[in-house]
């Protein structure tokens, strides 16, 4: 079983989200999605920012997966559920799962980033050292 790590946080939903039909509009789950990742990196010490700073990297996304489930409307508040999960190669694995107040499931997810070196924009292919020692403080 694979050592996870998972926060949760909660949004309401804006009226641009929505479409006409007041509904949110299907693309706005990558959104949501990013959220969930932030909000994550901000409770575990692992920010865009302080992977860009600190270390030279980006972490742009290279596989999305989604299923949607049930509809939500705007001025509801939604929890994200945001789980990184280890994997022993150099890309960092997010699954999501976005719940109503009535903790009903919306939209289940999964996210791959992987890690460019941005002076040469070259992918990494072994395992940065900062992350596997942040890997190694938090994921149980």
């Amino acid at each position: 079983m694979p050592r996870t790590l998972s926060y949760i946080t909660h949004l309401q939903i804006r009226f641009s989200d929505c479409d006409p039909l007041k509904i949110v509009w299907h693309g706005n789950y990558v959104k949501y999605f990013e959220d969930g990742r932030e909000a994550f990196g901000k409770a575990f010490d692992f920010t865009y920012l302080e992977i860009y700073s600190k270390n030279g990297l980006s972490v742009p996304l290279v596989h999305l997966e989604m299923d949607y489930k049930r509809p939500v409307s705007f001025g509801e508040t939604i929890s994200i559920e945001a789980k990184m999960v280890d994997d022993p190669a150099a890309k960092i694995v997010f699954e999501y799962v976005i719940r109503n107040s009535a903790n009903q499931v919306l939209c289940t997810g999964k996210t791959i980033q992987a890690f460019v070196q941005i002076e040469k924009n070259e992918l990494q292919i072994t395992m940065p050292a900062f992350f596997e020692a942040w890997k190694n403080k938090f994921l149980k």
